[in-house]
């Protein structure tokens, strides 16, 4: 088996630019030395990560195929066959760790909401998305692909857009540029706010983004008469975090 085996079922293109392998991994903190790989493929990025140093190093694989390929590449190396959304990572590491990875673009923003579930042990992210998602999920409030992620990711993560990455560098080359992103955690341990709450409060205002927060947050039954005006008065787009999080209290007071 070869670097031309695509898991297109999986959305699957294969990187083939060893510069762009070896700057995606550059992009991981020097520090991060617990490290779970996603979607390793056939270890073009695994090829430098195991390079590093005092790092505690472990990539999960659901292609069978990709699995023997590298058993059979990397002896030492531990390969887990399995699905990251439903994996237990508490039996790998006992701290926190970080994710890297040139993630299957049809389950990105998945693992993306799996790392927020995850906010207490996944302290850093770095990853290769479709652009488009790359940009959604870095935008900032009032930009027109601010969106869910952005909001509960930024509450807990400094999120950077480090560079686009080019069609022609993959095999097959998919129709969309793509883009890396690094996720590092920040010094927030808990939301001042239910956080439960303040999940469906920022998903019930993009559901209907469209909408002002006076019309979309009635699908939450929302108690509208006890909320701020001027934040009822804009889209959810329009929100910064601290904003939802005031919408959250006044919510959580009334019930």
């Amino acid at each position: 088996m070869n670097e031309v085996h695509a898991k297109k079922f999986l959305g699957q293109h294969f990187l083939t630019d060893e510069n762009i392998a070896q700057r995606i991994v550059d992009s991981l903190s020097p520090d991060a030395n617990h490290v779970l790989e996603i979607g390793p493929g056939m270890g073009v990025l695994t090829k430098y990560l195991i390079t590093r140093t005092n790092t505690d190093f472990h990539v999960v694989e659901i292609d069978r195929e990709s699995v023997a390929w590298l058993h059979e590449k990397y002896p030492g190396l531990d390969v887990i066959e399995g699905d990251f959304l439903k994996y237990d990572t508490s039996a790998l590491f006992h701290d926190t760790y970080a994710i890297i990875g040139n993630f299957p673009y049809n389950i990105s923003s998945q693992i993306l909401f799996r790392v927020f579930e995850q906010r207490d042990r996944v302290h850093e992210v770095v990853g290769m998305f479709q652009k488009e998602v790359a940009e959604r999920v870095t935008a900032a409030p009032g930009s027109k692909t601010y969106g869910i992620l952005s909001v509960l990711l930024s509450a807990f993560y400094k999120m950077e857009y480090l560079f686009t990455v080019h069609e022609n560098v993959f095999n097959p080359p998919p129709k969309v540029k793509s883009a890396v992103i690094r996720l590092i955690r920040n010094e927030v341990e808990k939301l001042p706010c239910d956080e439960q709450l303040f999940v469906q409060t920022v998903k019930a205002g993009f559901n209907q983004r469209r909408k002002t927060l006076r019309n979309a947050l009635r699908s939450i039954g929302a108690p509208i008469d006890a909320l701020p005006a001027d934040l009822l008065s804009k889209r959810a787009e329009q929100l910064s975090v601290d904003d939802f999080i005031i919408l959250t209290k006044h919510i959580e007071s009334c019930q």
